[in-house]
């Protein structure tokens, strides 16, 4: 499951489409590592289809090692799999970007 990474205007755009669950976690993290040491990261969540404990593991883990570095991380496009995982567990504050809830949730 490639991360599709794009730089502009000096912020690391990423996209992750497809499952964060502990079946891709591994393979999610070793792609996701090395953009973590750009200045400004933002990660597209709009195309995740399915999230579980892993997946915000992973989310957790790149907001510690970015915000340990004095690094930026946001998160975007909240998928209803991401929204779900993030509600459940109370961790939208942890990560302190603006959530849309679409009125069908």
């Amino acid at each position: 499951m490639p991360i599709r990474a794009e730089t502009r205007n000096g912020i690391c755009h990423l996209a992750i489409e497809g499952e964060m669950t502990i079946y891709t976690a591994a393979e999610l993290k070793s792609e996701l590592a090395p953009h973590l040491s750009e200045p400004k990261t933002e990660i597209d969540l709009s195309g995740v289809s399915e999230m579980d404990s892993s997946g915000l593991q992973l989310l957790i883990l790149a907001k510690r090692e970015t915000s340990r570095h004095g690094r930026i991380l946001h998160l975007a496009g909240h998928s209803q799999a991401v929204l779900d995982v993030l509600d459940i567990c109370n961790m939208a504050a942890y990560f302190g970007d603006p959530l849309i809830i679409s009125s069908n949730a």
